[in-house]
């Protein structure tokens, strides 16, 4: 009898969710927008996820757009059109947060009214050289040339702080592209103008998983050394992870020690009604198709944990979605002490000389 009366509690709590995310009439389809990053990165096969477990089940429509990374990201959430969400590397997003602190008004504007739904999961940081280059440790990219990816990339702004914060000084202009990856892997191993190319990707990336054996014989991956003073320096903002040979058989036979970045969800602080019953619904799917988005998503929602952790200071939570997120986390938590594991699912300023950091972040000239 008392383990009836239990399931029958644990049923109860989930009720209330249940009853909000099933198809409402008054709420019709609506279509919303995601900004991810490159057509062959994990942003956008995890921005399609979101679309399919999350979004669809909430009546909302959620074109799934490719971006040049998280510095465009952050811009388009904030003036474009549509775009509802973002996704958003941990190093970007406070590199505005400081730009704001330091007095710069159009990284405030931008990043003031947005706010975190949850954070993700950590993409691994690339360092790619030829296969027959001297370098093997990523502390030896001093005074390379060096691709750091698009301007308005989370990559560019991964790349080039690490590069300050290895070596004491930023990147020189004349060492540094910011060509998309694959233009200047293409330049890495035929004209050899570039020495090392730096890719921000969780594991597994379509970028190299696509490679044939034959990438070998190419191209390699520097490794980590944490016991090098530039490495230590470079573990005040990224953490230290592992490139497993695992996510890239054809390519790399063991695992390569790297570094990581925090990968996050981001809206716009909406206080229209009207959006903030979608986003409410958004969160009710998010919470019952989390099991789901693990299970059948993309390998990194394996690492995603359904918890809102304190944040970073200039860092906030979307207040609608934290209130339906930490029920959430209440009811799993409940359910988890009781030793039950219902999963209910549903259906599918003036002109200034720029920095570096201001450059990527694409803060010039605005």
């Amino acid at each position: 009898m008392n383990k009836t009366r239990t399931m029958v509690a644990l049923f109860l709590m989930w009720l209330p969710m249940l009853t909000l995310s099933l198809p409402s009439h008054a709420l019709p389809n609506i279509d919303y927008k995601i900004v991810t990053a490159s057509e062959r990165g994990t942003y956008i096969q995890i921005g399609r996820d979101i679309s399919k477990w999350v979004a669809a089940p909430a009546d909302i429509t959620l074109e799934v757009l490719p971006s040049k990374g998280s510095t465009e990201n952050v811009q388009r959430l904030r003036y474009e059109p549509g775009v509802k969400l973002a996704l958003v590397q941990s190093d970007v997003y406070q590199a505005f947060v400081d730009q704001a602190a330091g007095g710069n008004r159009s990284a405030s504007q931008l990043i003031q009214p947005l706010r975190v739904v949850m954070p993700l999961y950590d993409e691994e940081i690339y360092f790619v050289t030829r296969a027959d280059a001297p370098l093997e440790f990523i502390h030896q990219i001093k005074d390379k040339k060096i691709n750091v990816g698009p301007v308005g990339s989370g990559t560019a702004l991964s790349a080039t702080t690490i590069y300050k914060q290895m070596f004491g000084k930023s990147l020189p202009d004349a060492n540094a592209s910011y060509l998309s990856n694959e233009e200047a892997l293409l330049k890495l191993t035929g004209d050899k103008s570039i020495d090392v190319v730096v890719v921000v990707a969780g594991q597994p990336a379509k970028l190299f998983v696509d490679m044939t054996p034959e990438a070998r014989k190419f191209i390699k991956l520097l490794r980590f050394d944490e016991k090098s003073a530039e490495s230590q320096h470079a573990t005040k903002t990224y953490f230290p992870a592992t490139i497993r040979s695992s996510s890239y058989p054809n390519w790399i036979s063991e695992d390569v020690p790297t570094l990581t970045v925090k990968a996050f969800l981001v809206t716009y602080d909406y206080r229209m009604a009207h959006t903030q019953a979608y986003l409410n619904r958004f969160a009710d799917a998010l919470c019952l198709n989390f099991d789901n988005l693990q299970s059948q998503g993309h390998a990194k929602w394996k690492q995603v944990k359904m918890e809102l952790p304190p944040l970073g200071k200039g860092w906030t939570y979307y207040p609608p979605i934290e209130k339906v997120l930490r029920a959430c986390i209440a009811r799993r938590s409940a359910i988890a002490k009781a030793g039950a594991t219902p999963t209910p699912q549903i259906s599918a300023p003036e002109a200034k000389a720029c920095s570096q950091q201001e450059k990527v972040l694409g803060l010039c000239g605005m």
